[in-house]
């Protein structure tokens, strides 16, 4: 077992809903059990998972030691825009799944990072595993961190919470949206009759806040510029279409009819920007727009 020690800064979160968000690898149940089994403590004390935090509070977890993970290595090509011996930033393109699952059970980011990163690996969970510490969807292309130990993957969960890990898109969405930016604020839960989609919802939701700019209006599409505030799933895709400007391609959230020459929605994470855990250095990383997002530019009129 490996023993870390977590402090407190927010007042109130219940202890299993604290800890899940700090071990970003392990599910709440999995933080659960701990709990239950005596493996979280303060001062010696064993803790109840309902019990409510405190600012200031210190707790002692027990996690068991990383076992090898049973997603296999496997030879993809990356392409690497930041690495360093605590994280490695990637360029994902559209269509990689970035975890598997049924499915897909190779061939995704994790089987990629496996073998290119070996040992240097976050164990947060008790799985040897790169530590990734945000999701994008399979056809969302851009930017995405991982950890390659575990205080570099809490400290990069914690920005992830306080919105201090920034994240900005680049998007195509269908129609002319009039003002030149704008916010949408409007909370995100579980859609309520089909489960695999997300909803604007004030129901079991969370806080979900995206800020927009128009970089160009096009042939009956604009191009956004979009900030995350929050990172709720499929937040940019649900927002959009909550406002009637679904991203185009999106058939979960907007047109039936794909997109010709496009897989899924015509969205990239092109900036990313972190304090780094190790160093302290605020890092901003760009990327390119990709083939399939130029071609659309150009199909829609743009210069």
């Amino acid at each position: 077992m490996k023993r870390i020690s977590i402090e407190v800064l927010t007042e109130g979160e219940r202890l299993d809903a604290f800890l899940a968000a700090q071990l970003p690898d392990m599910s709440r149940s999995a933080v659960q059990k701990l709990i239950d089994d005596g493996f979280v403590t303060m001062g010696g004390q064993k803790l109840k998972k309902n019990r409510r935090v405190s600012a200031g509070e210190t707790y002692e977890v027990l996690l068991p030691e990383p076992e090898p993970a049973e997603t296999a290595a496997e030879d993809i090509p990356l392409d690497i825009v930041y690495e360093d011996k605590d994280v490695i930033v990637v360029n994902k393109p559209k269509g990689m799944v970035v975890h598997p699952a049924p499915g897909h059970s190779g061939g995704t980011l994790v089987n990629a990072l496996l073998h290119h990163c070996g040992d240097s690996l976050s164990g947060i969970g008790g799985e040897k595993r790169p530590g990734i510490v945000h999701r994008i969807d399979k056809d969302t292309s851009g930017l995405i961190i991982a950890a390659k130990n575990d205080k570099t993957h809490r400290a990069l969960a914690a920005q992830l919470k306080d919105h201090s890990l920034s994240r900005v898109y680049e998007a195509l969405v269908t129609g002319n949206i009039r003002a030149d930016s704008g916010t949408v604020d409007a909370p995100i839960g579980r859609h309520p009759v089909e489960r695999k989609k997300m909803a604007v919802t004030s129901k079991n939701s969370k806080p979900a806040v995206t800020h927009y700019e128009v970089l160009s209006r096009l042939a009956g599409v604009t191009h956004l510029r979009c900030r995350l505030e929050t990172g709720r799933t499929h937040q940019i895709r649900v927002h959009m279409a909550s406002i009637g400007h679904p991203v185009l391609g999106d058939t979960v959230y907007g047109r039936k009819k794909p997109e010709p020459g496009l897989e899924g929605q015509c969205l990239h994470a092109r900036e990313l920007s972190f304090t780094h855990p190790g160093t302290g250095e605020r890092i901003t990383l760009s990327c390119d727009l990709p083939e399939y997002f130029l071609r659309l530019l150009k199909k829609y009129g743009a210069e």
